[in-house]
């Protein structure tokens, strides 16, 4: 194992080659599934407003991806909380 190996593997970075394979991967399950970038925009947007309600987000870090296997499609969204609000009033279940 060469050195750049040992310290990609150290740093946990992907290189181009793999990310722009993911981006691809992407790219045709969103064409498959017919979901448009705007759509993807909007539900992020969207998304980052409910989760923003009840939690202090990184809006850098936000990542949305769509896994597909051969029953269903999930969408997964993923972000740090850095913190949650307190919520006053809610009454108990």
């Amino acid at each position: 194992m060469n050195f750049n190996t040992l310290l990609k593997k150290l740093m946990n970075k992907s290189d181009s080659k793999d990310i722009a394979k993911k981006r691809l991967k992407f790219a045709l399950l969103t064409d498959k599934l017919e979901i448009k970038t705007d759509t993807l925009g909007n539900l992020q947007k969207d998304l980052v407003e409910v989760i923003s309600r009840y939690f202090e987000i990184d809006n850098e870090s936000i990542k949305i991806d769509i896994q597909r296997s051969e029953e269903c499609s999930a969408l997964i969204f993923n972000t740090p909380i850095i913190s949650a609000h307190r919520q006053m009033g809610i009454p108990a279940a």
